[in-house]
């Protein structure tokens, strides 16, 4: 796709007005050529986050955007992302396409079934400029990611999708992310240049990642504070006579969805907007459903800003920026932002629905296997509690899946459930269920005792990196209850724990089922390292389809084992 006047040079491991646009012509951002001063380059630079691997539209609440009258509108897909990038790119003289993290990990079938092999020939197509990583990447560990930058087969399925599979054709930034010796184990930058002027470009990795990813995926990596970096790495390409940088940052602020609502605090994208170095020009980040264009003030108390467009493909983030030839620097009072959703009333491209439409027809054997009658949707919507039919559901599957080796309860984390189940044409089928668990986690039953137990559902409140609260409330089997008392003290918050009716007794030792992920400690649940007698028991993707095949029909479960004080 066209990108103007732009030359790609690689690094080495060695070294504000806004609006949103709807519809099916985006709006002309840039100011024109004739109000551009001679001695200016212009620049869009157009950006996407959380793709998650999606190719085809994404279905439920991911696959629309919520207009300012408030109707929904379907959104997203890569046919159409690929005629909106094209659409923004022909419009401006020069352009650079960026992937804001979680551009892969946990997809859909049509892409986790290959290994997302196709959405790294999606970014090829795209003829992406450059991608950041985030915690997704890192799901099968970093042997795998780095064979998706570079090349070959899968070590035991073989090329499935294509043979050979070249791997990534663009660079994967990460600067804060090296091995436990200190080597970096992803680029930290790359420089493009725009009619003759460089532009530096630094990812870097939320460095909470050890926290929200299986151990063994990052085991041998280690994750550098993210503004420390920045600021390294945009001191590297000051000396490399880069004046005009871009960060990518797969995190995000907490802003609200529109123009100018940046909230002040301390997490970690708000602290990388006020803290890294003044010679960062403009910063993307991505996490999520929320879509904003934000100014703030960085160190020398200019103005910079910060767009994030919405997850899986649904909204582009578009900054077009002005150069000063002589200087090499961003003229920031002449930046305008915008941020443009994939709507569908737009012709999709046809390169790019060729594409798609071979990925799932190559994964439909596959993906329209009928799993199971279902009689009402079976979503992740949170009761009052925490709960939802849909962990509890999972969570009586694991159970059901591990009884033969002794399990007595289950317990499921709401971050492994990335897709619902709905009614629909009364058909679960394979796709579907592979939606909402695609991690191909496997699962595990450990010895904790009443105690460890007691520990584990407190450990369900927890401090974030930067001291506020988060809380994560697991999914029990239907035979858990427990009364919940979230004004209590911490520690102090879970009390009466039954199993089958039965009060935990804190010295008896307790036969639970979970995935390896929380076996592992992540999200926070460290009480659970400490378990004995782990026993390997499948995976849950199986014990999922196993348990739905055995229902007449599919119905969502009560969500009231969690009792609220």
């Amino acid at each position: 796709m066209g990108a103007g006047k732009v030359r790609r040079a690689l690094s080495t491991c060695a070294v504000v007005g806004s609006l949103v646009a709807f519809g099916g012509a985006a709006p002309a951002g840039a100011a024109p050529t004739s109000t551009i001063p001679s001695n200016a380059v212009p620049l869009r630079v157009i950006a996407f986050g959380d793709l998650h691997g999606n190719l085809l539209p994404p279905q439920g609440l991911h696959g629309e955007v919520v207009r300012s009258d408030g109707v929904s509108v379907p959104a997203g897909g890569a046919a159409y992302l690929a005629a909106y990038v094209r659409q923004l790119r022909e419009q401006a003289d020069n352009s650079v396409l960026y992937a804001v993290g979680d551009t892969w990990g946990s997809s859909p079938l049509e892409s986790g079934l290959f290994h997302d092999e196709p959405t790294i020939a999606l970014l090829d197509e795209l003829d992406l400029t450059a991608a950041t990583l985030g915690n997704h990447e890192l799901d099968r560990g970093y042997a795998e990611l780095e064979r998706l930058r570079d090349g070959g087969c899968h070590p035991k399925e073989g090329c499935l999708y294509t043979e050979p599979f070249e791997g990534a054709n663009f660079p994967i930034l990460g600067a804060n992310l090296t091995t436990t010796d200190g080597t970096p184990a992803a680029l930290p930058y790359s420089i493009d240049y725009v009619d003759g002027l460089p532009v530096g470009v630094i990812g870097v990795v939320p460095s909470n990642t050890p926290d929200i990813i299986r151990p063994d995926a990052i085991a041998g990596l280690q994750f550098e504070d993210e503004i420390a970096a920045v600021n390294r790495t945009a001191d590297i390409l000051g000396a490399l006579g880069v004046r005009s940088i871009v960060v990518l940052y797969k995190g995000d602020i907490g802003a609200i969805d529109g123009d100018d609502p940046c909230p002040s605090g301390d997490d970690g994208a708000a602290a990388i907007a006020t803290s890294v170095s003044p010679d960062v020009d403009l910063i993307v980040t991505s996490d999520g459903d929320r879509h904003f264009n934000c100014t703030y003030s960085d160190p020398a108390g200019r103005p910079r800003t910060v767009v994030q467009g919405a997850s899986h493909g649904r909204i582009l983030s578009v900054a077009d920026l002005v150069i000063d030839r002589q200087s090499r620097e961003v003229l920031r009072d002449r930046t305008v932002v915008f941020t443009q959703v994939v709507t569908h009333d737009i012709d999709p491209d046809p390169t790019t629905l060729e594409f798609v439409d071979r990925a799932v027809e190559k994964s439909a054997e596959v993906a329209n296997r009928s799993i199971a009658r279902i009689g009402a949707d079976v979503t992740r919507s949170e009761s009052p509690s925490g709960e939802s039919a849909l962990g509890n559901l999972v969570a009586d599957a694991q159970l059901a899946a591990t009884r033969h080796l002794g399990a007595q309860i289950a317990l499921m984390n709401p971050g492994g459930l990335r897709g619902d189940l709905l009614a629909g044409d009364g058909t679960v089928s394979y796709r579907e269920t592979y939606a909402v668990q695609p991690f191909g986690s496997m699962l595990q039953v450990l010895d904790l005792t009443g105690a460890q137990l007691d520990v584990l559902l407190e450990q369900q409140f927890q401090d974030s990196p930067v001291g506020s609260e988060v809380e994560r409330i697991l999914a029990p089997s239907h035979n858990l209850t427990y009364t919940l008392d979230r004004l209590a003290p911490r520690g102090e918050r879970i009390r009466s724990i039954t199993i089958d009716g039965e009060a935990v007794d804190p010295e008896r030792v307790y036969k639970v089922v979970m995935n390896n992920f929380l076996a592992g400690g992540g999200d926070g649940f460290t009480v659970c390292t400490e378990a004995h007698g782990l026993v390997g028991a499948g995976k849950d993707l199986d014990a999922l389809n196993n348990y739905l095949a055995t229902r007449s029909r599919v119905e969502p479960p009560a969500v009231d084992r969690i009792r609220l004080h």
